[in-house]
């Protein structure tokens, strides 16, 4: 049975894939430190896990296998859940997968070195979009049916 799992602290998406599981009847596991407001939808579970480092990440990657699908920005959990059999997105639709997970990971790296050796260098990134959210939609879409068919749905 294929679950829907996001990685829900800072998620642009959790409305837009809550919306998509309910239209394919399946369940959706958003996972976070706290924060979020539970939902009505009976195919909704909201995992409030320990506050730590990494440990929604942790919870996720242990469940995460073929037939299922994850939503994340975190390219240590995207590797791990690919290496399971998931299919991964970001919340910009992107598909993480085993052609580009390695090359993801390295860019996380050297961005992170590129912070740390300048340390006035700001961060953030472009804003999140409409554009994003229908690309997002789309991909999201796909996942789910090639998810659904792995998983025999």
């Amino acid at each position: 049975m294929t679950i829907l799992y996001v990685d829900a602290d800072a998620c642009p998406v959790k409305q837009e894939a809550e919306r998509v599981a309910t239209r394919h009847g399946v369940a959706l596991k958003l996972v976070s430190n706290g924060g979020l407001r539970p939902s009505p939808n009976p195919l909704v579970e909201t995992v409030i896990v320990p506050e730590g480092p990494d440990i929604a990440d942790m919870w996720i990657a242990d469940r995460a296998t073929r037939g299922d699908v994850v939503i994340t920005s975190d390219m240590p959990l995207a590797a791990k859940c690919v290496e399971a059999g998931a299919q991964v997105l970001r919340h910009d639709g992107s598909v993480l997968d085993a052609r580009n997970i390695g090359q993801q990971l390295a860019m996380r790296d050297l961005m992170a070195d590129l912070r740390a050796a300048d340390p006035f260098r700001q961060g953030g990134g472009k804003a999140f979009s409409k554009a994003d959210r229908s690309r997002f939609l789309d991909g999201l879409e796909r996942a789910m049916r090639t998810a659904m068919k792995e998983a025999g749905q």
